[in-house]
């Protein structure tokens, strides 16, 4: 006989599965599934209210009979980031048939949800935070204050255990930090997200960690670093990161052995931005021949010649160029097969030939861009079947003997990341 399971528990165990060894990480699908979590709470919230009982409680014996809970049904919600799949409650021996009045309203309820599924994961939530997106046209409350307590009660467990979950169970080889501020102003009330995600040496992505903050200061970055090393993060061989000045000295100062990748698609960027229009893309083709180079020594040749051939016609761009560039050549020293991954920050092979406009990791309507650079200003694109990063047995070798170069006294032979002395 089959265990009756909640489908608000299956939706945790989606979320697990997201966030585990075993899961992909990717963020899009943590906030879909975050977002259906809330809305199947809140129905089975709403059909306890109804019925006058939780889940398998048994009737008061001089409480009014209301009916029984009689399974579910499949629904799918339609919203501009693609349609959630929730389980409706169903009734039985009821006066009357049980309506959800949150259906109803759903659809305009999308951002507070999409929003409650966010803080969810950055801040946890409180009882009002959730008693306030669940209202109907005239403001009145769907749900009792009890009935949201105890909603909060499972939700916030799921923040507790994402937030301060033990990062040592992760051998992160690669890590990569971001932080955005103006697109994530309606769901951190104006302040920026930091964010963190890693390759590990088995070759999976993870999402390691969210927090909310008042700017992308050095302080901020250091308290967001210190935060998952007190859970466990070891040190890695390559943090990869835009060029803020306050996460380029939290990094020097929090893992101070690890190399440091300039995001070069961002880097690309900024000295386009130095040079004439009609300049731009024979100049940038160049740059960017230099940071695909097959061989480090060879992209230092290539940049002399560069900066010789450019510094008295463009001087501002090659100040540009030159600020930085042992970090955006990094990635030449590591295996050949996963460079595309580290280069940027943003996990995808940038091409920047004639033409061809900067791929979108996850196109949205117009009130979604925010959400798809909520975390990772500009995620990774992969699916479920993407492949995970080569991590063969050439790729480890290569990394193990990093790993020496960097960590030389420790004998650690089965991890590549490292914890430095005490």
């Amino acid at each position: 006989m089959s265990v009756k399971v909640k489908p608000s528990e299956e939706k945790t165990k989606q979320l697990k599965e997201l966030l585990g060894p075993e899961g992909i990480g990717l963020f899009k699908d943590l906030i879909k599934v975050g977002m259906e979590k809330v809305v199947q709470e809140a129905l089975e919230g709403e059909v306890t209210e109804f019925l006058g009982r939780d889940w398998y409680k048994r009737q008061e014996e001089k409480a009014e009979f209301k009916g029984y809970r009689n399974g579910y049904y499949d629904r799918k919600i339609k919203t501009t980031g693609g349609r959630l799949e929730v389980k409706v409650p169903r009734t039985r021996q009821t006066e009357e048939e049980f309506e959800s009045r949150i259906l109803q309203r759903v659809e305009y309820l999308e951002e507070e949800v999409k929003k409650l599924s966010m803080e969810m994961y950055v801040r946890g939530l409180s009882t009002r935070d959730i008693q306030e997106v669940f209202v109907d046209s005239e403001g009145q409350k769907l749900l009792s204050k009890s009935t949201v307590s105890k909603i909060n009660e499972r939700l916030q467990k799921e923040y507790e255990e994402f937030s301060q979950r033990d990062l040592s169970v992760f051998d992160v080889v690669y890590l990569f930090v971001d932080g955005v501020y103006e697109a994530v102003k309606r769901y951190t009330n104006n302040q920026a997200l930091l964010c963190a995600w890693g390759i590990t040496s088995d070759g999976r992505k993870q999402i390691l960690s969210l927090m909310t903050v008042q700017s992308e200061s050095q302080t901020a970055w250091e308290m967001f670093f210190e935060d998952m090393l007190s859970r466990g993060l070891r040190q890695p061989l390559l943090v990869i990161s835009d060029g803020g000045k306050g996460a380029k000295s939290a990094i020097i100062r929090s893992f101070p052995k690890a190399y440091r990748q300039r995001c070069i698609a961002h880097k690309m960027r900024n000295i386009a931005v130095k040079l004439p229009r009609d300049k731009q893309q024979e100049v940038v083709k160049e740059v960017r021949d230099i940071y695909y180079s097959a061989e480090y020594d060879e992209a230092k040749q290539k940049s002399a010649l560069f900066i010789d051939k450019y510094v008295n016609l463009f001087p501002a761009m090659i100040k540009c160029f030159n600020e930085d560039i042992e970090a955006c050549l990094m990635h030449l020293k590591f295996p050949a097969e996963q460079r595309h991954f580290i280069r940027t920050t943003n996990m995808l092979e940038r091409a920047f030939e004639e033409q061809k406009r900067r791929t979108k990791v996850f196109p949205q309507h117009e009130n979604e861009k925010a959400l798809s650079g909520l975390v990772f200003a500009v995620l990774w694109k992969a699916s479920k079947k993407r492949k995970r990063v080569p991590m063969g047995d050439s790729e480890l070798i290569i990394l193990k003997n990093i790993r020496k170069l960097i960590c030389p006294n420790d004998n650690n032979e089965v991890l590549i990341s490292y914890e430095l002395a005490a």
